[in-house]
């Protein structure tokens, strides 16, 4: 499905609930940390656009926190109508343990149902005091890092990718060092919070740590409210961050909202909800919107979890599993 298609698709599920109970209807959208500037946007675009064209109001809800936590809470009964989650591997989890959604949900929107995009970057204090310029600078003696958990946090574990495949990119790097290089940061890390957004509250506001490992959007809206506290340091390599979004779709048949969340999920992808992920900071996929907003997003090379790491399944397994190589370093900076 290409962008030019997405006004269809919409008009698709218009058509289909032209004679829709125009009653206020609940809609709960389950999503990851750093997004709530982003669906309290859309929210107040889509329930208008929705409205105007439907007659029925939505009552818009919002539950955000670390992605993997987020996906345990659908596991357990949370009633999402959609989830809005940081990485692949937290909604494989809900359609590999409920029959909430199907196993091949990613095949349901462009672009493996991502939306937007994002990376990672470092945010420093105003003037980068401890001159961090690129991955090998954060672990130099003296420099405190600040990163979320990547047992509960999505952004986190798109941290830890991005340290180890800059390190398995450099002169004669392969696995053993990048694993060295990664340990080494979380030696240096001071705090390791549940979500993204804890992470930025204990760097931006408690005053802790040299540099916060951030998704791109969070570091933006941190300097868009303390700009003359903090800059963004843009790496020579990070990792493309492709959150996706999915219907619940048992808890959308259930819920009466089957056609809200199709509508919804589907005004991501239009010009409009291009143009508001643009304005939050995360790179849209439409090329108009996208030259738009190109001051904000320097250019670097990202490589691509599929390509680096063998896809979601091969790296949730081998590095974040309990025994997996998170745990393996997590214990070696403890015996240390």
């Amino acid at each position: 499905m290409h962008f030019t298609k997405i006004k269809l698709a919409i008009a698709t599920v218009l058509i289909s609930v032209s004679s829709f109970n125009s009653s206020a209807k609940d809609f709960l959208n389950v999503s990851y940390d750093p997004t709530r500037e982003l669906y309290e946007n859309l929210n107040q675009e889509f329930g208008q656009y929705w409205k105007k064209s439907t007659g029925q109001v939505l009552n818009f809800k919002q539950s955000h926190g670390g992605s993997g936590k987020q996906a345990r809470a659908v596991i357990d009964g949370l009633d999402a109508d959609v989830v809005t989650l940081a990485l692949a591997a937290d909604i494989d989890a809900i359609a590999e343990k409920t029959n909430l959604l199907p196993k091949d949900w990613q095949k349901k929107l462009p672009y493996n149902s991502t939306p937007y995009t994002s990376t990672i970057v470092f945010l420093v204090r105003k003037g980068n005091p401890k001159n961090i310029k690129d991955w090998g600078d954060l672990v130099k003696p003296g420099v405190a890092i600040v990163t979320p958990n990547p047992k509960t946090s999505g952004g986190a574990r798109w941290n830890y990718l991005a340290a180890w495949a800059w390190a398995k990119h450099q002169p004669a790097g392969n696995d053993a060092k990048a694993q060295e290089f990664v340990r080494q940061i979380y030696q240096h890390t001071k705090v390791l919070d549940s979500g993204a957004r804890g992470a930025t509250t204990t760097f931006a506001e408690r005053g802790i740590g040299d540099v916060l490992l951030a998704w791109e959007n969070e570091a933006y809206l941190a300097i868009r409210e303390q700009p003359d506290k903090f800059q963004i340091i843009t790496p020579s390599l990070s990792i493309l961050a492709e959150p996706p979004v999915a219907i619940v779709e048992k808890n959308a048949q259930k819920n009466g909202t089957t056609y809200v969340a199709k509508g919804y999920l589907n005004f991501l992808y239009s010009s409009r909800g291009q143009e508001i992920a643009a304005q939050n900071f995360y790179r849209p996929h439409n090329a108009a919107v996208l030259k738009k907003y190109s001051s904000t997003f320097k250019p670097l090379k990202l490589v691509t979890i599929d390509q680096e790491f063998s896809g979601w399944s091969t790296v949730q397994k081998k590095h974040f599993e309990n025994g997996g190589i998170f745990d393996q370093i997590i214990k070696a900076n403890n015996v240390k």
